[in-house]
């Protein structure tokens, strides 16, 4: 059987599950974040709802930049960025840890919904794909912008000696 001394010092559940639901100290619920800028000021972060997700996989790294509709950027990160070195940067594992890097940064933004573009045919653009899905972002399309050659524009005359 508890004794009384131990049941008075021992919180309560209730008050444990209150605590670890409210907000931090000085945030207002409905409110976005404050962030900090480099010269100490405070600034609300803009909340972006939707945007797009760059993917730019190569044989030697994977890119990856989350933008706004209009282009501006949120947050980028790459493998080499991610600690990945050698030819373990363009490898599908190093393109999911860089998801979930980029991810946690745009996380403030609130961005939910992606149409992502594909850039390149690296083995990360796959594994980029799949992270993205797996980490909090709805994928809404997905479009491959790499370039295809087309042979060129004509070659000069035969040099005649």
């Amino acid at each position: 059987m508890i004794d009384e001394e131990t049941k008075i010092d021992a919180p309560a559940t209730e008050e444990v599950a209150a605590a670890a639901e409210a907000p931090k100290a000085g945030a207002k619920p409905g409110k976005p974040e404050k962030l900090m800028t480099a010269k100490g000021k405070k600034r609300t972060a803009k909340q972006v709802p939707q945007g797009r997700a760059y993917i730019h996989a190569s044989y030697n790294n994977t890119i990856i930049s989350l933008t706004d509709p209009n282009g501006n950027l949120l947050a980028w990160a790459s493998a080499g960025n991610c600690g990945f070195k050698g030819p373990k940067k363009a490898t599908p594992y190093a393109a999911s840890v860089v998801v979930k890097k980029v991810s946690e940064k745009a996380a403030v933004y609130g961005l939910r919904d992606v149409h992502v573009l594909v850039t390149g045919i690296g083995n990360g653009r796959d594994g980029a794909l799949r992270a993205l899905n797996g980490n909090n972002l709805n994928v809404l399309s997905i479009k491959d912008t790499t370039p295809v050659a087309h042979n060129g524009c004509r070659p000069r005359r035969a040099r005649r000696v």
